[in-house]
């Protein structure tokens, strides 16, 4: 039976969530840029650290134990991403990960050669590609958004991936405009000239249960520090690009677990605490949804859906909320009838002040919101806000409220009516 959604009850599983400074109750509308750690990852962590604090490969008992936690975070890992264990790459971040990427994929790039990059996507896949192109005198084409509706320009694929394209990288959700895109269609296209594809899923994974295998791509990059974990990145590498590509790694260094892509010595507790976020999602399916004793995968869609049922709550009440306050430009699907189209990432401006200035206002009242362009560098000149100060972007996770919302709203208002 499944038990009503219950804010007190997920909240308490965020630790940071208790604070409070000078008597304000801190508000969280930053997730976007990084949510809060849930503590199932960091009592991961914490073992990592303290129980079994060891390099891998060695013959005493808290290196054994750091090598069973790896191989326990890529299997939870896998099933995260609806992959195989080997087919999942731990790093630094996703930024660092796909510049290691990016210079074994180009090995066999050569002039004359095409890639396709998009106008929506977070620089971390666009600027590794970009390098690497130029050093291999690609030629790169682009693929375009449509302004008003923020949608990609599907119908520029037929022209834009020919028999020379060699890869194409494409926006699984925009951390600027929150706009959920067709990525699968964009494989499918990029496929039938056999073009290696990439999916940067950063955004997307805090909100959507992902399944790299269905999806069809050869990349897929995810950021735990965005879905309750720890700063890391997550990457999932299709075996058969895997088993072809050349690591890049010092000599000698062994091509088997847990991954041979993996860019040197991992950060153990990053990846123990990754597991213990993947852990939080997959408990919100048991305690809210339907999968109690389910086997995790089933757990972890569970989660999603019950998580997304309440950020949809949240994401009409904001959306409602907006439209009622005067000068506000919202960057993004606006309909909250639409909202399945988006997750709850929201860029705006206000007529009554800068993003910064707005974003002081609220952090002067203990809330957190961003402003800024967040590396959207190429959609952010399109909507021409790159140079003009950005937009002030607000975000939700399942452990905010309605009150919460509610509050960020009276704010905007009287930000307005303090002009």
């Amino acid at each position: 039976m499944t038990t009503r959604w219950n804010d007190v009850e997920v909240r308490a599983a965020f630790p940071a969530l208790a604070l409070v400074d000078d008597g304000k109750p801190r508000l969280y509308a930053d997730a976007p840029g990084g949510t809060q750690l849930a503590a199932r990852a960091l009592d991961r962590m914490r073992l990592s650290l303290v129980d079994h604090c060891a390099n891998e490969g060695g013959a005493f008992r808290t290196s054994q134990r750091t090598d069973e936690a790896m191989i326990a975070a890529h299997q939870v890992g896998a099933t995260f991403l609806g992959a195989d264990p080997d087919e999942v790459v731990f790093g630094l971040n996703t930024t660092s990960l796909l510049f290691h990427v990016s210079r074994m994929l180009a090995r066999d790039w050569q002039a004359g050669d095409e890639i396709v990059l998009t106008r929506v996507d977070h620089d971390a896949n666009v600027a590794p590609w970009l390098i690497a192109a130029e050093e291999k005198g690609v030629t790169v084409r682009w693929l375009d958004v449509d302004p008003e509706t923020h949608q990609y320009r599907y119908d520029m694929l037929d022209a834009l991936i020919t028999k020379k394209t060699r890869f194409v990288a494409c926006n699984h959700a925009s951390n600027f405009s929150g706009t959920i895109n067709d990525v699968r269609r964009i494989v499918a296209a990029a496929r039938t000239v056999g073009a290696v594809t990439m999916i940067d899923a950063v955004q997307s994974a805090a909100h959507l249960a992902l399944d790299a295998h269905a999806l069809g791509s050869d990349l897929l990059a995810t950021s735990p520090y965005k879905y309750f974990g720890p700063h890391a990145g997550m990457l999932y590498m299709k075996r058969a690009l895997s088993e072809r590509l050349v690591p890049l790694k010092v000599r000698p260094s062994p091509n088997d677990m847990p991954h041979k892509h993996a860019p040197g010595t991992p950060s153990f507790e990053a990846q123990a605490g990754t597991q213990g976020a993947i852990e939080h999602i997959a408990w919100l399916g048991e305690r809210f949804g339907e999968a109690a004793g389910k086997p995790l995968r089933e757990r972890l869609e569970a989660g999603f859906a019950v998580a997304t049922d309440h950020e949809t709550r949240l994401s009409k009440h904001f959306l409602k909320g907006i439209s009622q306050i005067r000068g506000v430009t919202l960057y993004g699907i606006a309909d909250a009838a639409a909202v399945s189209g988006r997750v709850p990432t929201f860029s705006l401006r206000l007529a009554a002040a800068t993003p910064l200035k707005i974003a002081e206002r609220l952090a002067l009242e203990n809330v957190y919101t961003w402003a800024g362009t967040f590396y959207a560098y190429e959609l952010s000149g399109r909507l021409g806000v790159r140079d003009d100060g950005g937009v002030l972007r607000i975000g939700f996770a399942h452990y905010n409220t309605v009150a919460e919302v509610e509050r960020i709203l009276a704010l905007l208002e009287e930000s307005v009516r303090a002009r």
